[in-house]
C-alpha cells in the first residue's frame, strides 16, 4: 500500500483519492446516528431538566444544531464523551440560526421553533439555500404560522406565534423531516394534530418523543401507512439518550468489504431499525454475505453488529416503496451495483433530485467517468454491472455532497486505476472519522 498523507484539520479542504486495496479486515464502530443525534439535542433543549447524551455524532451538521440550541436559550456542553443539554424556554435568537449544509437540522428546528412560539431566521450555505423548504413551511402555515422565504428556500424568517392550531395533514411524499417538523410544532398547537403517512418513513421522532414523556398514538391506516396523533400543550421531561451507530455511515465500510476481494469487516453497534435498513435488505437480495450479529435493543431502538464479506453479487429491482428506508444509501448502492452481474433498477428516487446535490445526476455522471454503465429518469436509476472492477482513472465532481464523495472513494478501492474526488471537506458533515476508520481496515485512501 502506498503511503497517504494524514487527514487532519490542515488537509481537509480539497481533493482526495482512493486506489485498489488489499483485503479489508477488522472491526470498527460506526459513528453515531445523525438523525438521532439531531433529535436528542432538539428534544433535550425543549425538555425540563438535564438530558445526557452518549455517542452523539460530533459532525458539522450536528454541531450546527447544538449551536442553534444554545442560541435559542438551552445550555449545551460537552463533558468528555458525554453531552449535557439543559432545557429552557426558548427565546428569539439575536442573529440568524446558521445550519451550514444540514437539511435535517434546519427543518426540524423550524418546526420546533414554531411550536415554541419564537421568532427566528434560518439560513445555510449555498447548497442548503438551494434545497426546498416550502414543503415544511406549508403545513406550518396551515397551523397559523407567519413566515417569509426566498421562493420556498432559505433564508426563512418565522414570526413569533402563540396561537397555532392543530391540523390534519396527509404527507404528499414520504419525508421524516417534514413529519418531524409538524410533530414538533404540534407540541405548541391547540388541539390534536393528526399526520397521515401513506408510506412509512423514519420514526425516530415518534420514538424519542415518547422517551421524553410525550403521549402520541400511532394507528395503521389499513393500506400500509399509518396515522400519528399528538395533542398540543404537552411538556417534555429530560432523559438519558445513547445514540447508536448510523446505518447510513456503516454502509460505506460494508460496501467496501463487498467489492474488495478477500475482505471481512464488522461494523459494531449499528442501528437496525427496520425503517432504516432497506440497503441491507437489498444487498442480501443481491447475494451479499451480510449478517446481523449480537442483536439487542438500546433506548428503544434495535441495534446489531453488521458483518460483511466479499461477495459475488447479481442485479435486482429495488421497489419504490423501499426508498424511504434507504433514501441516503442509493449512491453507494449504485457503486455496489456497478460491480454486480447484470442490471439493478431503482425506483421512487425523486427525493434524490433535491438532496445536497442532484444525486441521480451525480451518480450517473460519476459512474460514466470511471467506466460504469448507468441511465436515469425523473425518479429512477438503472446500473448495469459486469461483475468486475471499474476502470477508475477519473476526477469525480462531488457538487459539495458528502455521500457522493464517500461513494466514489469506496469505488476507488476496487478500481483498476485511482479514483479522485474534487472536494472531500464536506465528508465531515456526517462522518468526521471516515478516512481514519477506512484506513484502519486497510483501505488506501486520503488527501491528495
Amino acid at each position: 500500500m502506498s503511503a497517504k498523507k494524514a487527514w487532519g484539520p490542515g488537509a481537509a479542504n480539497g481533493r482526495a483519492d482512493a486506489r485498489r486495496s488489499g483485503p479489508l479486515a477488522g472491526a470498527v464502530a460506526a459513528p453515531g446516528d445523525k438523525s438521532i443525534s439531531h433529535r436528542a439535542l432538539i428534544l433535550g433543549a425543549l425538555a425540563k431538566g438535564e438530558t445526557r447524551i452518549t455517542g452523539l455524532l460530533e459532525a458539522d451538521d450536528v454541531l450546527r444544531t447544538a449551536a442553534a440550541m444554545r442560541m435559542l436559550g438551552a445550555e449545551v456542553e460537552r463533558d468528555g464523551p458525554l453531552w449535557r443539554v439543559t432545557g429552557a424556554p426558548w427565546a428569539a435568537p439575536e442573529k440568524a440560526l446558521y445550519f451550514g449544509n444540514s437539511g435535517t437540522g434546519v427543518r426540524l428546528v423550524m418546526g420546533a421553533a414554531a411550536g415554541a412560539g419564537v421568532a427566528a431566521t434560518f439560513d445555510g450555505d449555498v447548497s442548503l439555500r438551494s434545497r426546498p423548504m416550502g414543503r415544511v413551511l406549508e403545513p406550518l402555515r396551515m397551523m397559523g404560522l407567519e413566515a417569509t422565504d426566498e421562493n420556498g428556500r432559505l433564508p426563512v424568517a418565522l414570526e413569533a406565534s402563540s396561537d397555532l392550531k392543530a391540523i390534519k395533514v396527509k404527507l404528499a411524499t414520504p419525508s421524516a423531516q417534514v413529519k418531524s417538523a409538524i410533530l414538533l410544532a404540534a407540541l405548541g398547537a391547540e388541539g390534536v394534530t393528526r399526520v397521515h403517512e401513506p408510506e412509512l418513513c423514519r420514526d425516530h421522532t415518534e420514538r424519542m418523543l415518547a422517551a421524553f414523556g410525550a403521549k402520541l398514538s400511532m394507528t395503521p391506516d389499513g393500506e400500509g401507512g399509518r396515522f400519528i396523533e399528538i395533542a398540543g400543550g404537552q411538556s417534555l421531561t429530560a432523559c438519558d439518550v445513547t445514540v447508536p451507530g448510523d446505518p447510513s455511515s456503516a454502509a460505506f465500510p460494508v460496501a467496501a468489504a463487498l467489492i474488495t476481494p478477500g475482505s471481512d469487516v464488522t461494523v459494531k453497534g449499528v442501528l437496525v431499525n427496520p425503517l432504516r435498513t432497506g440497503i441491507y435488505q437489498t444487498l442480501k437480495e443481491m447475494g451479499a454475505d451480510i449478517a446481523f450479529e449480537n442483536e439487542r435493543e438500546e433506548n428503544g431502538e434495535p441495534v446489531a453488529d453488521i458483518r460483511a464479506r466479499h461477495s459475488v453479487l447479481h442485479g435486482v429491482e429495488v421497489p419504490a416503496d423501499r426508498a424511504p428506508s434507504m433514501i441516503d444509501e442509493y449512491p453507494i448502492l449504485a457503486i455496489i451495483a456497478a460491480h454486480a452481474h447484470g442490471e439493478t433498477k431503482m425506483f421512487g428516487l425523486e427525493e434524490l433530485r433535491v438532496k445536497e446535490s442532484d444525486r441521480i445526476a451525480s451518480v450517473e455522471a460519476g459512474l460514466a467517468a470511471i467506466g460504469g454503465d448507468a441511465a436515469s429518469g425523473p425518479d429512477w436509476l438503472r446500473v448495469r454491472g459486469k461483475g468486475q472492477p471499474l476502470k477508475g482513472g477519473a476526477l469525480i465532481k462531488t457538487h459539495h455532497d458528502h455521500r457522493i464523495a464517500m461513494s466514489f472513494l469506496v469505488a476507488g478501492l476496487a478500481a483498476e486505476k485511482t479514483v479522485e474526488v474534487d472536494d472531500a471537506s464536506m465528508i465531515a458533515t456526517s462522518f468526521p472519522n471516515f478516512f481514519a476508520l477506512m484506513t484502519s481496515l486497510g483501505a488506501d485512501l486520503g488527501p491528495v
